[in-house]
């Protein structure tokens, strides 16, 4: 068990004595039955609200609690191993701070943090913002196996709460950084270094602290995955998907593998099929299902690796790739990478070959930013590709994937979806009644017929904006009740 010492006492002074046992804890919630900390109230019941500080007034590891009577303090018992770092950072800078808690047999449970400003006590980078956004981070953590002390505890001057100043970067390094990669950690020390350095250009050191504030807004979270109801993944593809059966159920597998696992699966999504058949519908229903943030790339208008990779900081508008830049909007490392027209990933034109720099990211065995100059784990992504033709995609790629082919629409499944799905939803779009805009059978049939020679259904969908628009049209001008189109009215209208 570590032993810390809250004061800036003289060396010559004993150690702390460490009153305290850690306790694993991942709870995303703290409460009074599972709380962050508890800290001993046999001889004073604490009140609900309490200010003070962290400290060390008699080498006991306690909180000092400002009541109206002078300050009093309180052995901490038990505190949540992943908040020992941050309660060490409070108490060595003397940030005051109110607790919130709840008096029970064993102790004063404590399960909210938050900063306060009285006495002339230290500020946060970000006052209570910035504290909260650590607390939040470590509640996202795991919990730590053993503890380790931080050692970065040099501060430079800044206010930020999104961890854009040095100052607000270092604070997070001392009391939050056991929630970053070992790697990420380690860059992070080396490139605060740069950023702090007068031996560096202005232009290193910018370089160094922007790509800082973009690694730091990233949380980097496990590769383990929450059971996904198969239920609720059901109800959401039948919702955006008509019929596709067999792709359904493919999906289905995948989630009952996360389920059983924990971790993905091994191997992406390829949505293999003919133009307009839904593809991407189906990528946005996956990432809707798995519940995380999704990202697109569009291969058809990636001709160079370097959009994927970022350029080298030696560059003063360098900047980093398409790929970081998807982590750094997500503000977190678990998303879904949907990647558009994957067959045409192989045509780059300028120094290499943008598939190449996919198999790195598809390996999930980390990826380098040219820009970041550091390996970004990648065990949290799922990448669901989209192609029109499986023989332009080359074999290493497809290797990478569980190939789904998805079949074009039968003329009976395009009828249906037109009726069904396709017109109403323009319909209540413009605020028209069904009743409003009548399609005959003959009707229904004249507009699939009219694009029997097309695959997909997009063509479908703009047929039924036109065919509303139209009824619109005769309702608001000709003051007519209801429209009524028959296949000669269709015919002529699409023509």
């Amino acid at each position: 068990m570590p032993v810390f010492d809250f004061t800036n006492a003289p060396e010559e002074k004993k150690p702390a004595e460490c009153t305290y046992e850690t306790f694993r804890s991942n709870e995303k919630s703290p409460t009074a039955q599972r709380p962050i900390l508890l800290l001993e109230n046999k001889h004073r019941a604490w009140a609900h609200h309490s200010c003070g500080v962290f400290t060390n007034p008699s080498k006991r590891t306690s909180f000092e609690f400002q009541e109206t009577d002078g300050m009093h303090s309180a052995d901490i018992l038990q505190i949540d191993a992943r908040f020992v770092g941050l309660l060490k950072w409070l108490g060595e800078n003397h940030i005051n701070v109110r607790l919130s808690g709840e008096n029970r047999a064993d102790g004063y449970a404590v399960y909210k943090i938050r900063e306060i400003a009285f006495g002339g006590g230290t500020k946060l980078s970000a006052e209570d913002g910035f504290l909260q956004f650590m607390i939040e981070r470590l509640l996202a953590s795991s919990a730590p196996e053993t503890e380790t002390d931080d050692e970065e505890e040099d501060a430079e001057d800044g206010d930020s709460m999104k961890l854009t100043s040095l100052q607000s970067i270092t604070d997070f390094m001392n009391c939050a950084g056991r929630t970053l990669p070992d790697n990420i950690r380690l860059w992070a020390r080396r490139n605060l270094a740069v950023a702090r350095s007068h031996e560096v250009s202005p232009e290193e050191r910018r370089h160094a602290q922007r790509a800082l504030s973009i690694m730091m807004n990233v949380q980097w979270k496990s590769n383990y995955f929450e059971a996904i109801d198969p239920k609720e993944a059901r109800r959401i593809l039948d919702e955006e998907l008509y019929g596709m059966e067999r792709v359904k159920q493919r999906i289905i597998e995948t989630i009952i593998q996360i389920n059983r696992t924990h971790t993905l699966p091994a191997y992406g999504l390829l949505l293999v099929g003919p133009a307009g058949t839904g593809k991407s519908q189906i990528a946005y229903a996956v990432a809707r299902i798995l519940k995380l943030p999704w990202t697109t790339l569009d291969m058809s208008s990636i001709n160079d690796p370097e959009q994927l990779t970022g350029s080298s900081r030696i560059y003063a508008n360098a900047k980093p790739g398409i790929i970081m830049d998807a982590f750094s909007m997500a503000g977190e490392s678990n998303l879904v990478f949907i990647i558009n027209e994957l067959d045409k990933a192989a045509s780059g034109k300028g120094n290499g070959n943008p598939a190449d720099v996919l198999l790195t990211l598809l390996d999930n065995l980390g990826f380098t930013d040219n820009y970041m100059e550091c390996m970004i784990p990648t065990v949290g992504v799922y990448p669901i590709a989209t192609a029109n033709e499986k023989s332009q995609i080359s074999a290493p790629l497809m290797s990478r994937f569980a190939v789904i082919d998805i079949p074009d629409y039968t003329p009976e499944e395009k009828k249906i979806i037109f009726s069904r799905f396709a017109l109403p939803k323009v319909l209540r779009r413009m605020s028209l009644r069904e009743d409003e805009c009548i399609m005959t059978e003959e009707a229904l049939d004249a507009v699939v017929a009219r694009y029997s020679d097309t695959s997909g259904i997009r063509d479908l969908e703009q047929a039924a904006e036109h065919i509303a628009a139209n009824a619109l049209y005769r309702i608001e001008v000709e003051q007519v009740p209801c429209v009524t189109f028959d296949a000669q009215m269709v015919r002529e209208l699409l023509d």
